[in-house]
């Protein structure tokens, strides 16, 4: 064999290596593609389906379940709101507010506290938040039916707005926490440096810091304060305090053959949520990724 020959099939194997390579990336960004394909539409063909369903017709739904509705029925939201999705939406913007109100300032106070001040018995405080974490709040129903009754709370907004408080501080603290270790200290020190109290370091310079984490705390505190349906149907007895959850359930029996108001009660549920995640995605992800990715 000639050294040409040679050298030309040393260049032609090269060449063949690389294609070889290029086609291996090739088809491994096309099967990342496919799968992320397939995984939005698993995710929005049913929010997709919902939402047609809610301008259908009876018939429609029945006859023609997968396609498009004849037109566009808008009386469909205006009955689910007179069968009381209206009155469901308002307690449960009144309870998802408040607890998140709550929820994040608490937390961020607790959490600041821990990072930044030497409490006494700071282990056995971790402790007992990390216990909170583990306790299913279906075990506690028998106790706390009990005691918001003597706390004279009971068939209120106050009952699930202190439920949803309490047993999602422990997660929120720990969240925001996370984020707030890797705050330099020298950001309080120069805080107190220009008059500040440690309370006002706290309002004035740390939670600004820390937007990213307390967005992304209350989208998770407001995905579970709208979604929660055990508490919202033990401790509300009264039809005018009804939230979401156990509204629609009770008008789902209300309403047993006319599909279309029901889908759009449940599209009238669920846009909230999907607005709130989309405005505050960004923050949301970072919030996370900086917090529990540390």
């Amino acid at each position: 064999m000639s050294p040409t020959t040679a050298t030309t099939d040393r260049r032609t194997a090269r060449w063949q290596a690389r294609a070889g390579r290029h086609a291996g990336r090739v088809a491994r960004r096309l099967l990342i593609w496919v799968g992320l394909g397939a995984l939005v539409l698993a995710v929005l063909y049913p929010l997709l389906w919902m939402v047609f369903s809610s301008f259908k017709d009876n018939q429609e739904v029945f006859a023609s379940p997968w396609g498009l509705p004849g037109e566009l029925r808008w009386h469909n939201f205006a009955l689910a709101g007179n069968a009381g999705v209206v009155r469901y939406f308002v307690n449960s913007v009144i309870v998802t507010s408040a607890s998140i109100l709550s929820t994040v300032l608490v937390s961020a106070w607790a959490a600041y506290g821990l990072v930044r001040l030497r409490v006494p018995f700071e282990g056995a405080f971790l402790g007992l938040l990390l216990g909170g974490l583990m306790l299913a709040p279906t075990v506690a129903l028998i106790p706390l039916f009990g005691l918001l009754q003597q706390l004279h709370i009971y068939d209120s907004y106050w009952a699930l707005i202190v439920l949803y408080t309490a047993f999602r501080i422990p997660f929120t603290t720990f969240l925001i926490r996370a984020y707030m270790i890797d705050i330099p200290s020298e950001v309080d020190e120069a805080a107190k440096l220009d008059g500040c109290s440690t309370t006002q370091a706290f309002w004035q310079v740390i939670l600004p810091m820390c937007r990213p984490i307390l967005v992304s705390a209350a989208l998770l505190q407001a995905l579970f304060a709208w979604n929660e349906f055990v508490f919202a149907l033990v401790f509300i007895s009264s039809g005018d305090l009804k939230t979401l959850p156990v509204g629609l359930m009770d008008m789902q029996s209300r309403l047993l053959t006319d599909w279309p108001v029901q889908f759009a009660g449940l599209t009238m549920a669920a846009l909230p949520m999907i607005v709130l995640f989309l405005i505050g995605q960004r923050q949301f992800l970072r919030g996370l990724t900086d917090g529990i990715g540390k």
